[in-house]
């Protein structure tokens, strides 16, 4: 009775996580991109989540951000309980990849129609949050926190959002690998939250959540009004336009490849699957 409770031992995750990204590989186009679809909308929510966890923060900026992943936490937790392809956590293929068990093509592939997916349902959501007027709460101060974290992104240099996109992405596979490690979704649960609230306490940076923060901040500052009203100076959301957007996606999700495909899968890789000489 005991082995059907205890947690996975790290070699036979390391089998799970290979077995899962074989599978992945070979999932329909269809399917891919209808499950990244919906990936897409559970980070999006997530991240709606974290901005109003952090409105008017009355904590302090250190328990504010560590509020504000526990809420973002929601996002992966959607998409590991409740099935979803999300392109970051698809990384780990990676493992199946290295073991030859999976073609690089069906690897892009993947990645292509996961990314692609993930794409429309971030600003879908997006979309569908302004139409709602839910940043109209706390007297705009959703709008205003929104406002700010879409232009500190925005503001980012190459380098800072390449480094922040492989620190976060590391995080986000480790809470991924944690989870194959899980027996129920209580397991899965727990095991997502620390990763995920670290990485979004620490400013780190998500390609997929940045598809929800970047064009709602966009909407927002587009609409009528809206940033006079909330007292900021034209100047301080030049940087906030599609250009910007594109410039973010960029280093970010380049770093989240190199965090999820080389920190993560790539080490446990050689850990566990690689192979091994016999002793004589």
């Amino acid at each position: 009775m005991k082995h059907l409770i205890d947690a996975y031992a790290p070699a036979e995750m390391a089998q799970r996580v290979h077995d899962v990204g074989v599978a992945k590989a070979r999932l329909p186009a269809i399917d891919s991109l209808i499950l990244a679809l919906l990936a897409g909308a559970f980070i999006g929510l997530g991240a709606a989540f974290a901005t109003l966890a952090t409105t008017n923060p009355a904590m302090g900026f250190g328990p504010t951000r560590v509020l504000g992943g526990f809420a973002f936490s929601l996002g992966l937790i959607l998409v590991v309980v409740a099935g979803a392809e999300l392109f970051t956590g698809n990384n780990m293929v990676a493992m199946a990849w290295a073991s030859r068990s999976i073609s690089t093509r069906q690897v892009l592939r993947n990645w292509g129609l996961v990314y692609a997916g993930n794409l429309f349902g971030s600003v879908g959501t997006a979309l569908l949050v302004y139409w709602s007027g839910t940043w109209s709460l706390a007297d705009n101060g959703v709008a205003l926190n929104a406002l700010e974290i879409a232009a500190a992104k925005c503001d980012l240099g190459w380098t800072e959002a390449f480094v922040r996109g492989v620190l976060c992405n590391a995080l986000v596979c480790l809470a991924v690998w944690l989870c194959h490690s899980a027996r129920s979704t209580t397991d899965k649960i727990l095991a997502i939250v620390w990763p995920i609230t670290g990485f979004v306490a620490l400013g780190f940076e998500h390609c997929i959540a940045n598809m929800y923060f970047i064009p709602l901040g966009m909407l927002l500052k587009a609409h009528p009004g809206l940033v006079a009203s909330l007292g900021m100076g034209s100047g301080e959301l030049t940087a906030l336009n599609g250009h910007s957007f594109v410039h973010n996606l960029i280093p970010v999700t380049l770093g989240n490849i190199v965090g999820g495909t080389l920190m993560v899968a790539g080490v446990y890789w050689f850990a566990y699957l690689r192979p091994k000489k016999e002793a004589p």
